[in-house]
């Protein structure tokens, strides 16, 4: 187990680990940095035990489900293993990823910000340490969704009713305990699947379209579709977060956030075969980028427009320039966005959630958002 372990941690972290140890300098110095601001939140510990789980969790569940992992385990099973060895292996490595690279993050800020009791560290690193093995546990119940789901609804129920109990600490103990024993019984090859690269791959055609390759792509990647949905939400529910701010810049602010749907913006950086077949054969800049310009065009102006009715409904003010703005925001997002992919795609990642929490995909939004500030204040000196 402990050559299986190694294996993965290694391939994850570097030869020399070394980017554990870039890492752990980095959110040292955010630490510090915040914790000398002596700015402090009040936030309630189950509100705090439940950004650690379903951020965990998350994350985790877009590592189990990373094609790049499935590569890897293809080479891992050419070698005699033990099945139960291989499965623990397998996800203590993703979980020791998950938590130094994504949890670590969220639970800095937290650390630096609000006032926390010695228990409330206890609970919160068994929270995260549940998150990972529940994770695992319902992935390998694909074929059984509804428990999963009833698993998990149970265990958030759980953090936000009960999360300020002392007994949170057993509970989420046995929980992982019987995430542990349904790991023990799993098939490790529930953990390797084929499906999503068979599902998308072209057939034969003689007019080869760009926009049947991204919809074969999401359709086989419902995450994707799924974050998508999320943003949907996100933006009928907007025009109810801002009601004091002035229409003049809440429009703005909205079309910006709303232009955070990452995965359908990472779509050649998360498949480098893609790019190398385009970068290699003649005249694919256009081809491609051309298609996926209007691709995500059509993806950002959805959501604006999704975002105007609901604005329609709470304050009935809809004005022919907020539309004129979502088209705008729309088209500049989806230019600035393949301009990324084009000129400066992610590289040496190691697990497709690498690729979802890079910094890159605010570079979009705080351009957009710099963009309008300045053409107001120079609308205003006029």
């Amino acid at each position: 187990m402990k050559m299986t372990f190694k294996a993965f941690i290694k391939n994850l972290f570097g030869a020399q680990y070394e980017r554990l140890q870039r890492n752990i300098f980095i959110y040292l110095v955010v630490f510090f940095g915040l914790y000398i601001t002596d700015w402090k939140v009040q936030i309630a510990p189950f509100i705090r035990y439940f950004m650690l789980s379903t951020f965990t969790a998350g994350a985790m569940w877009q590592a189990l489900c990373s094609e790049n992992n499935t590569t890897k385990m293809q080479n891992m099973f050419m070698l005699p293993f033990n099945r139960r060895n291989f499965i623990f292996s397998y996800v203590a490595a993703l979980g020791v990823y998950i938590i130094f690279t994504k949890t670590i993050t969220l639970s800095v800020v937290l650390l630096a910000v609000s006032v926390w009791k010695p228990i409330e560290l206890l609970e919160s690193a068994v929270c995260i340490i549940n998150a990972i093995f529940i994770a695992a546990a319902v992935y390998s119940l694909k074929k059984y969704w509804y428990i999963g789901i009833l698993w998990v609804s149970i265990i958030i129920a759980s953090i936000l009713f009960l999360g300020s109990k002392v007994w949170i600490i057993p509970f989420l103990i046995v929980n992982s305990i019987f995430a542990i024993i349904r790991l023990q019984i799993t098939d490790v090859y529930i953990f390797y699947s084929q499906e999503n690269k068979k599902c998308y791959r072209v057939k034969q055609h003689r007019h080869f379209l760009v926009w049947r390759y991204l919809f074969r792509y999401l359709n086989c990647h419902k995450n994707y579709l799924i974050n998508t949905a999320i943003m949907w939400c996100v933006a009928i529910i907007l025009p109810y977060f801002f009601t004091r701010i002035e229409n003049l810049f809440v429009i703005p602010i909205s079309f910006a956030i709303l232009s955070l749907n990452t995965p359908i913006c990472i779509l050649l950086s998360c498949d480098p075969d893609l790019e190398q077949a385009i970068r290699f054969l003649p005249c694919q800049k256009k081809a491609f980028c051309m298609p996926y310009c209007l691709f995500i065009f059509f993806c950002n102006l959805t959501v604006n427009v999704i975002f105007l009715f609901s604005w329609q409904i709470k304050n009935n003010s809809v004005t022919i320039l907020m539309i004129l703005t979502a088209v705008f925001f729309a088209l500049q997002s989806a230019i600035l966005s393949v301009l990324l992919e084009w000129f400066y795609p992610i590289r040496n990642w190691k697990i497709e959630s690498d690729l979802w929490n890079h910094p890159r995909k605010y570079v979009v939004p705080v351009i957009m958002l710099l963009t309008v500030g300045a053409v107001q204040i120079f609308l205003t000196l006029i």
